[in-house]
């Protein structure tokens, strides 16, 4: 009996065979978790493993291989160059296995698979929000979130550890990437609810560099934007006190130690009615966006690009959530003409629906 199939036939010869027979799943799942912790020991914790089993998989791997995979530099393990082309591979790996999950499942009526996600530090208060909209759509999906500076965020790109990464800024000096805007990212002038220049309207940037000023740590992209803003006006803010995080700096701003500029986003939780107030100053507040990025031309993933589609619709929803938090955000977001490089960005999300939606159709 003849069997017709759509499948391209594969010469035995090109199928590696050794591999096959000496690696084990469960072997690359142990090296993954260590390459992407850095550590035995909590790639141990995070498997359910003792040491010494993470160790005896590790030495198995490195004798099929015939290489070593890890040298150990003082207190810490770093991976060989037979090491990171292992590395390499297994993403790969595990990448073809995740979306074959989530095919089948797809073919089940559910949706299953994993998404890691990397943010830099100051959208610790947005991606989780997405994130929790997006489990709850799909409970299916195990989430990852790997919070850090925007440096740690474009190496992590560079060495593809995660699927997606939200940014304030996209790194197209750094990286060639895509970047998509998936909501409003509004700057504002914070300062503590007894300052004296709270209630007052339309307050001139001259009136603010007499103000104690807390900036972010260089390389922030929230304090390069608030140096253009008082650069545009031939000013400089009275520096006293530069900090590493947003949360650091409205405790700073509580405790009567200056003023700053901070995303919107930063008071989600306790509104403009809390400790914190927003001032009303003159060429604030800055419009900015969140985007999502990943490098350019690489293939997402079935639930990369699942969370991809679902993002790009979040943007009037967090529009109205900016506006809760602060009602005079429509006066500003409705009053700005939009700019060229915004406007580029919505044709190029829409390009890219009608690609998924004509996809989706063959």
């Amino acid at each position: 009996m003849a069997i017709t199939t759509d499948h391209t036939y594969t010469p035995r010869g090109a199928v590696p065979d050794y591999l096959i027979r000496h690696i084990t799943l469960r072997q690359l799942q142990v090296f993954e978790t260590i390459m992407r912790l850095g550590s035995f020991t909590r790639a141990a914790e995070e498997l359910f493993l003792t040491q010494p089993t993470v160790s005896m998989q590790i030495k198995k791997l490195s004798d099929v291989v015939g290489l070593p995979l890890f040298e150990h530099v003082g207190r810490n393990v770093k991976p060989t160059e037979a090491g990171n082309e292992l590395y390499k591979a297994c993403r790969g790996v595990f990448e073809t296995l995740s979306n074959l999950e989530m095919k089948i499942s797809d073919l089940k009526g559910m949706k299953k698979g994993r998404l890691r996600l990397g943010a830099i530090t100051t959208a610790k208060y947005f991606a989780p929000e997405v994130l929790g909209e997006f489990s709850a759509m799909y409970p299916g999906i195990d989430v990852a979130l790997k919070v850090t500076n925007r440096q740690s965020i474009i190496e992590r790109m560079r060495n593809n550890e995660d699927d997606l990464y939200v940014m304030g800024q996209a790194p197209s000096n750094e990286l060639e990437v895509e970047a998509f805007p998936i909501a409003p990212n509004p700057l504002v002038v914070m300062a503590p609810r007894n300052h004296h220049l709270v209630g007052q309207k339309n307050i001139p940037l001259e009136k603010i560099v007499e103000e104690r000023f807390i900036l972010r740590e260089p390389g922030s992209g929230i304090r390069d934007a608030t140096l253009r803003a008082f650069s545009a006006m031939d000013l400089r803010p009275n520096i006293r006190m530069e900090l590493g995080s947003n949360e650091a700096i409205k405790h700073a701003i509580v405790g009567g130690l200056g003023i700053s500029v901070l995303s919107l986003h930063t008071l989600t939780l306790e509104g403009t009615s809390g400790p914190v107030a927003v001032l009303d100053v003159q060429g604030f507040p800055i419009l900015r966006q969140w985007y999502l990025v990943f490098p350019k031309g690489k293939e997402l993933s079935l639930v990369a690009d699942a969370f991809k589609e679902f993002s790009m619709d979040l943007e009037p929803r967090m529009h109205e959530r900016m506006i809760s938090i602060w009602p005079r955000f429509a006066e500003f977001s409705e009053s700005k003409p939009k700019s060229k490089n915004k406007s580029k960005s919505k044709t190029k999300k829409k390009s890219k629906s009608k690609k998924s939606k004509s996809k989706k159709k063959t």
